[in-house]
């Protein structure tokens, strides 16, 4: 019998189903036993329907020498495309996923990874401050 993931619809059939994706400034950070595995002031927060909400880090802001690829493990989301997923160094199960290639709905998510956030501590911190925007003192 077929999992029925990998023959849902999706955004055909279900075309207002919701998944945003926010940027935000905020410096988040993604900690495990003391360990800084990930920190980034451009990461995005993926607000989809029936689902809590996820931070989802640049790989660039990663440090992946405290993870290992599972490349026998993948699964396929109707809303976002197919997973590839990470591990602890040393850890058997899954702590983090990434979709390389993800459907055009949420595109902007390519090149980023989220961590289960009840395994590794996913914190929000304050974005750097902007100073005021002056147009100048040019009068009409």
């Amino acid at each position: 019998m077929a999992n029925p993931v990998d023959t849902h619809p999706g955004y055909s059939v279900y075309f207002d189903y919701r998944v945003d994706v926010l940027r935000r400034r905020n410096r988040v950070t993604a900690t495990h036993g003391g360990r800084q595995i990930a920190q980034s002031d451009h990461a995005l927060l993926v607000d989809e329907q029936d689902h809590g909400l996820v931070f989802y880090f640049p790989k660039a802001d990663v440090d992946f020498s405290a993870l290992e690829p599972m490349p026998g493990h993948h699964t396929r989301c109707p809303w976002k495309g197919e997973a590839s997923y990470w591990t602890l160094v040393d850890g058997e199960e899954p702590v983090a996923w990434a979709y390389e290639s993800p459907l055009p709905q949420v595109a902007q998510i390519a090149d980023h990874i989220a961590f289960y956030q009840n395994i590794v501590t996913v914190t929000l911190g304050v974005a750097k401050y902007l100073p005021r925007w002056n147009a100048g003192t040019a009068k009409s």
